[in-house]
């Protein structure tokens, strides 16, 4: 599913690539983006032939920029959701992806957030256990530690998957 939406994302953003450093923006782009995170960057980034260093810089910056916006401000965000008509439908779809997810970080705590980032599975990364981690209300700098290790983590699992390394040692 990840692949298919970042190879439609690449031909909707395909146009930046005739830019200046398109590519990276393209890449920055889908890293900074929730479901996608850095592993759809990276997978964009292995896609338009991206350097992997490059690549792996880029999808990192593009991933822990949002974080410390969630935590400090998405409950904030999501009262207000909750408030307006149109709104408040996309509030109750997160609030239903808390609750599914909100048990395995309650039960670890810190390192529960770090493994729900950390393990690039489908529903998981940092957006989503950033947004789980606010409405438990962790403790905010606890929880942006244990976010930035699970992006290291994710990042790591993704730079070998992704630019095919795995596939080179197995």
């Amino acid at each position: 599913m990840v692949e298919k939406l970042v190879e439609w994302l690449l031909g909707v953003l395909g146009g930046l690539g005739g830019l200046p450093f398109g590519k990276q923006l393209i890449v920055f782009i889908i890293s900074l983006m929730p479901i996608l995170e850095l592993r759809g960057g990276l997978i964009a980034a292995a896609l338009l032939g991206l350097k992997p260093v490059e690549s792996y810089i880029i999808s990192m910056i593009g991933n822990i920029i949002p974080v410390p916006f969630i935590l400090w401000f998405i409950n904030r965000i999501l009262e207000w959701m909750r408030t307006k008509k149109r709104l408040s439908k996309v509030a109750k779809w997160l609030d239903k992806k808390v609750d599914k997810h909100k048990g395995q970080i309650e039960k670890y705590g810190f390192w529960g957030l770090v493994l729900f980032v950390g393990i690039p599975l489908p529903g998981t990364g940092a957006w989503t256990g950033c947004l789980i981690a606010a409405v438990l209300e962790m403790d905010r700098k606890k929880a942006l530690l244990a976010a930035l290790i699970g992006i290291f983590i994710a990042s790591i699992i993704m730079m070998l998957i992704s630019f095919g390394i795995l596939s080179n040692v197995i």
